[in-house]
């Protein structure tokens, strides 16, 4: 029998780390949790808890933020799609993320440009979580931060090596022998970076829930992918799947499925065994295991299902 169990991460057993980027100590983004669930991700901090190791093609994680609290403007070489899994979420972007901006409701997805600077923040009222899929296995080599960032993070004592790790001066930590620390772009390296407005990126990049779930009624909704409403190739596809779009019959495929419930209780089951997925839950089926999902519960139940396939990763995520 499959040990699919292992493969499984729990909401309520999601591992945080509070030191994970260069942002750590600023003030505004000092209270944010991030979560690395399926790779390494791109944490610059060694406490990061990694749940499983092993990546399809692709990176997933979450952060967790209280209301005000802020991620730092950066950017990635690969794709990084979030859905909204609780609360309400502000997406802005550009060098000093005045360019455009667009706020996410619960289920909402974007597939924010590769090459662009970004930030996100909580504007609900509770406690925020968003769950994340960056592309590749090593997540693109990392998080290239904002000239403005760096500076205020060593202000606050983190500084960022080039080795990617960060050193907390406040902790007496030094950087090691040979290792400087990590150089902010220069605006002749900035001018790579465009500006697009709101108007250039939400058509392309950001799909509702509620649209989605429409389009889920008879079939999975197509939401990243060659045909999908956001059409991108950045290494995975992304469907929604809604109690009126599952297969009738247990499935199996020749690629890595991850599952990521976003609302209801969904029963799994495989090799005769059972489980139950709850939303902020993520599963890693791995090929050729036959399974099957069925909503255990009456009433709204959506899923959001990432798969891989065998498109480079960064290759596309490009402003559209």
């Amino acid at each position: 029998m499959m040990d699919l169990m292992s493969r499984i991460v729990r909401y309520g057993e999601l591992r945080p780390c509070k030191t994970a980027f260069i942002d750590a100590h600023t003030p505004g983004s000092d209270t944010k949790e991030n979560f690395t669930i399926i790779g390494g991700g791109v944490s610059e901090s060694p406490d990061q808890h990694v749940h499983i190791k092993e990546t399809p093609g692709f990176n997933i994680g979450a952060a967790g933020q209280p209301p005000k609290c802020r991620n730092s403007l950066h950017s990635h070489r690969t794709a990084e799609v979030f859905f909204a899994l609780k609360g309400r979420w502000r997406f802005f972007w550009g060098r000093w993320g005045k360019a455009g901006e667009v706020v996410l409701e619960e289920g909402d997805i974007i597939n924010i440009p590769t090459g662009i600077f970004r930030g996100f923040e909580n504007i609900g009222t509770d406690y925020g979580m968003i769950m994340a899929v960056l592309g590749g296995d090593d997540a693109g080599g990392g998080v290239i931060w904002a000239p403005q960032v760096i500076q205020e993070a060593g202000a606050h004592g983190l500084v960022l090596g080039q080795n990617g790790k960060l050193y907390d001066t406040k902790k007496g930590q030094k950087l090691p022998d040979g290792i400087s620390p990590m150089p902010v772009l220069t605006e002749a390296e900035l001018v790579a970076y465009p500006e697009p407005s709101t108007a250039d990126v939400v058509p392309g990049h950001v799909a509702r829930y509620w649209d989605l779930m429409a389009l889920s009624d008879r079939q999975p909704a197509k939401v990243i992918g060659a045909t999908g409403k956001l059409r991108d190739r950045p290494g995975f596809e992304v469907d929604l799947l809604s109690r009126h779009s599952l297969p009738h019959t247990p499935y199996v495929l020749d690629r890595h499925e991850i599952l990521m419930p976003m609302r209801g209780h969904w029963k799994l089951t495989w090799d005769g065994a059972e489980t139950v997925l709850n939303p902020g839950d993520t599963a890693a089926i791995p090929p050729g295991l036959k399974h099957a999902l069925t909503p255990s519960m009456t009433g709204e139940a959506s899923l959001y299902r990432v798969i891989n396939t065998d498109d480079p990763a960064g290759a596309t995520g490009r402003l559209l």
